[in-house]
Parts: C-alpha cells; structure tokens; sequence
C-alpha cells in the first residue's frame, strides 16, 4: 500500500474486529493449544482487570508455545494477586493535584493530558493504569467543553495529549470534533496520540479515522505501544504507511518486561522492525510499580545493560531513551 486511498477497511470493520474478543483464559489457552498446565496451574483474579484480548491479536501468538511473548502480556496469572511492597494502585500518583479538571491530567510543563476513553483493545497486565478511575473522568459533552475551556485559558500549553485506556477506540466522529475545537485553540501547536490499536488492530486505520486526525493546524504525532517485533505484521506495517503518508510523525514506547523482552536480541529485533517499518523508537521504560504487575518489573542494572548492547549495535537513531517515570518530578527520568 503507497496511498491512503488504497485502505479498504471501514469503520464498521474494526468496530467488529473491537468486539471479537477473547475474555475466558481456557478458551484462549485452547485457541493455543495449550492447556492450564502448560502456562500457570493457578489463574489471577479477572474481577476488576479483566482478561480482554483481540482474536486479530491472538493470531499472531505461536499455537503451543507456552512463553509466546504476547501471550505473556495478557495472561492473567495468580502472581498478580500478590501484595508487594512498593507497589501501588496509582503508581505514578495521578489522582492528586495533577487532575484539574474532569478528563485532564496536567504533570508537565506545556503539556496536557486528556482522558478520553476509559477503553482498550486488549487489557495489558502491566498497564500502569488498571486501577484508574475511568468512571470519575468519564466526560458529559459539557464536561468536554470545560476541559477544553482549561487548555484555552492556559497559554502555556502547546501539546495536547490524547490517551486513556485507547483514545481511538472511540468513533472517528467524536475524534473529527474533539481535535477540531483543539486545533481551534491558538497557542496549541501540537497534537500526541498515545494509542496501541494500530498494532492490536491495524484495521483502525481507517481513510475516516486519518481525516479525523490530520489536521493542517496542528502537527500530529502518533506514539505507538509495541513491545516486541512479532507485534508487526503486514497489516501493522501498512497501517504505519498509511500514518505516514499523511505526514504523521510515529513514535513507538515500549515497555521492558521480564521474560518477554528483557534480552538484547529481543530489543535488536524490535527496534529494527520498528525502524524497517518507519517508526523512530522513542522511549522504553522501566516498569511502572502498579499493584498487580510486580511479576514484570526487570531490574535497573539490566536496562542499563541491555542500552549499552543496544548503543554498541545500533545507529543512534535506532536506540530508544531508557526512562523511568517518577511521580512529582517535572519530566521523564532519562537514566
């Protein structure tokens, strides 16, 4: 695909593709061929953090393989309902004074956050924000606009950042407008997508959704979630061109997780796959410390390790920056 006008998904498809979800742990094993045995004789509570994970996405996992590294990422396992020490429902302390409004997260100087939908393709064990309050930032239309009213009446906000759970897992309509009445908004230059249905997905990708999002006031950017190379497929990869061919800038972030992607060759394979595809690797980061994800957490002395093998083999331009987000500070810890 060269074009745009050569997607030939719908809206209507990937709405379809939304709702084809696994959400029973033995009938995912058993797409797998694999048995309880195989994986964890114990399974993890689903009752607040259910397990949700796209078909599309479970046909890229490798049937019989138990340590298949995207089937690690939304398993649920019983090593989630451990308490340990240091870890927390609001690791990065976003339910404090960094809400001023409904919807709004502003930590960062000239930048802000919007909450736009408390959705998700697929549940991602170690998502720092399992236990957000989604319900309590859920927005009515005229608590949009007293958000936005916040952005207009800070000057010192350039960046309008869209996230949830997956601000594209809501319709290219309610999009088209939000990021209208943003780019309405003279002093903002810049518009981030933070959003992992492109690669769970990639029929998202829509001619509707690019015109929702292509914006000649602003400049768009797209920061994907990928954290491992068997994640892009051909569909992955022509959703990306699409992005691309409408001069949006792809970022990825990636996460580094213990026994998916906590090895050099793991990262190598990424971030060349990343960058084969048109994607400039952004951040990876150090583990958020959410209550449930402990059994994730990779040590500090093995990222470092791991970025110094990364350094010595890629061009700089390949390497992404090893961060840590630490509550209070003015920006990502680069380490």
């Amino acid at each position: 695909m060269s074009a745009p006008d050569r997607i030939l998904h719908t809206e209507k498809d990937w709405q379809s593709q939304l709702r084809n979800v696994l959400t029973s742990r033995d009938r995912l094993l058993r797409e797998l061929h694999l048995s309880p045995a195989d994986v964890s004789p114990t399974y993890g509570s689903d009752e607040n953090f259910p397990l949700k994970v796209p078909v599309s996405f479970v046909r890229r996992m490798r049937r019989g393989n138990p340590r298949d590294p995207l089937l690690l990422q939304v398993l649920s396992t019983h090593d989630e309902d451990l308490e340990v020490p240091g870890y927390a429902r609001d690791p990065l302390d976003e339910n404090s004074d960094t809400i001023p409004r409904r919807g709004i997260i502003h930590k960062y100087q000239g930048r802000a956050l919007l909450i736009v939908s408390g959705a998700c393709a697929v549940h991602c064990r170690y998502c720092f924000r399992r236990h957000f309050p989604y319900q309590e930032n859920r927005n009515s239309l005229k608590q949009w606009h007293d958000a936005l009213h916040y952005i207009r009446s800070n000057h010192s906000i350039e960046e309008v950042i869209l996230s949830g759970g997956d601000p594209l897992s809501v319709t290219d309509n309610h999009l088209h407008q939000l990021i209208a009445d943003i780019a309405a908004i003279p002093h903002v230059k810049r518009l981030r997508i933070h959003t992992r249905l492109p690669v769970v997905i990639p029929a998202r990708v829509t001619d509707s959704l690019l015109n929702a999002i292509a914006h000649q006031e602003l400049q768009i950017v797209m920061v994907l979630h990928c954290n491992h190379a068997n994640e892009i497929d051909t569909a992955v990869v022509a959703a990306i061109d699409a992005l691309l061919q409408r001069r949006i800038t792809v970022l990825n972030q990636a996460v580094l997780l213990r026994n998916i992607n906590d090895s050099v060759d793991a990262q190598l394979a990424l971030h060349r796959r990343l960058f084969a595809s048109g994607v400039q690797p952004y951040y990876l980061h150090l583990l958020d410390k959410v209550h449930g994800a402990a059994h994730f957490d990779v040590p500090e002395k093995t990222a470092r390790n791991i970025m110094q093998s990364l350094t010595a083999q890629l061009p700089g331009y390949m390497v992404p920056k090893l961060a840590r987000e630490v509550p209070g500070e003015h920006s990502k810890r680069v380490l």
